[in-house]
């Protein structure tokens, strides 16, 4: 197996494992960019990747082939009203923002394992008929180089998560709401006297969070697992937030974080179908991403700087 050989195999799996960590990633963007700290996204992306799964198992006969993108649609909105838990105690209530994320991981693993036991008489669901798909994008797949590498074999997912976090960047960066988003989150009571509604806003960017990890969890659990139980998010939503925080806060860069930790996580599964790869214990290299994870922070998180507000309550008129 040549070097490009290895690059036409390994290219396609690492984006298609990125796509769930973008969009979580992207979530954590939001909800960090208006200064709420959201340890949450694994707890969200857990409720997503069991919603998905349950609406996929319920309604194939209703919608058929759609039902992968429509199942994305309900574990949006569920994760989204869900996030309202976290914004309700980290934004009104004022509670600590770490500890109510780490209720919410705890609480949304614990909902999902009660009723896959309750409907489904076990401790995982059944299969679904219908995955996301993956394909080859016409002509462009015909490219010499990269055509296999980019265009061949891969998922619609894939194509619909960079195309998420170019529209992050843009409303961010380039609306009236993200510069809003951007003021509560450095300086929440110069954009209070300005007439923003910080806690609005907040709740606003909290809610996108969850939505966004619904659908990070849904995507993964409709192309890699393809039901549901007790490992099947297994710290994605935490290699999300590492993207994120390894991204500097910004979508584009949380992106390419992104793409960074799927590869390790593709290498992890097609690495014994590689020849210099094959022979490292498989053990290994299924601990990889979380080891490249842990590398990364430690040696990035203490020259990143988030938000100057981030994870602190604001109190009205307080300085």
């Amino acid at each position: 197996m040549g070097f490009l050989d290895i690059l036409y195999f390994m290219v396609p799996v690492s984006i298609a494992y990125a796509a769930p960590l973008i969009f979580t990633a992207l979530g954590g963007v939001f909800s960090e960019r208006s200064g709420v700290v959201n340890i949450a996204l694994e707890g969200l992306m857990v409720m997503g990747a069991f919603i998905g799964i349950l609406f996929n198992l319920f309604f194939y006969d209703t919608f058929g082939d759609w039902t992968p993108w429509i199942a994305l649609i309900a574990a949006m909105v569920v994760s989204g009203v869900f996030a309202i838990l976290h914004a309700v105690a980290s934004i009104s209530f004022r509670a600590d923002q770490v500890v109510s994320g780490v209720a919410i991981n705890m609480l949304g693993l614990a909902i999902a394992l009660f009723l896959t036991k309750m409907i489904f008489d076990k401790g995982q669901t059944d299969f679904i008929k219908k995955a996301i798909p993956n394909f080859d994008v016409p002509f462009l797949s015909d490219i010499p180089v990269i055509g296999p590498m980019l265009f061949t074999g891969i998922y619609g997912s894939s194509i619909l998560a960079i195309v998420a976090a170019i529209i992050t960047w843009y409303v961010i960066y380039k609306t009236p709401f993200g510069l809003r988003l951007r003021s509560v989150g450095e300086h929440p009571m110069a954009a209070d006297t300005m007439g923003v509604n910080v806690n609005k806003i907040r709740y606003i960017a909290v809610i996108i969070s969850g939505a966004l990890a619904g659908i990070g969890g849904a995507i993964y659990s409709q192309t890699m697992t393809r039901d549901f139980g007790h490992a099947t998010i297994n710290g994605q939503g935490f290699m999300a937030l590492a993207a994120m925080i390894f991204g500097k806060w910004h979508p584009i860069g949380a992106m390419g974080a992104a793409i960074f930790f799927g590869f390790a996580q593709a290498l992890a599964v097609v690495g014994p179908s590689i020849p210099l790869i094959k022979e490292i214990p498989t053990g290994y290299l299924h601990a990889l991403p979380y080891v490249v994870t842990i590398l990364a922070l430690a040696g990035f998180i203490g020259k990143a700087t988030g938000p100057k507000a981030n994870g602190k309550p604001y109190i009205k008129g307080s300085r």
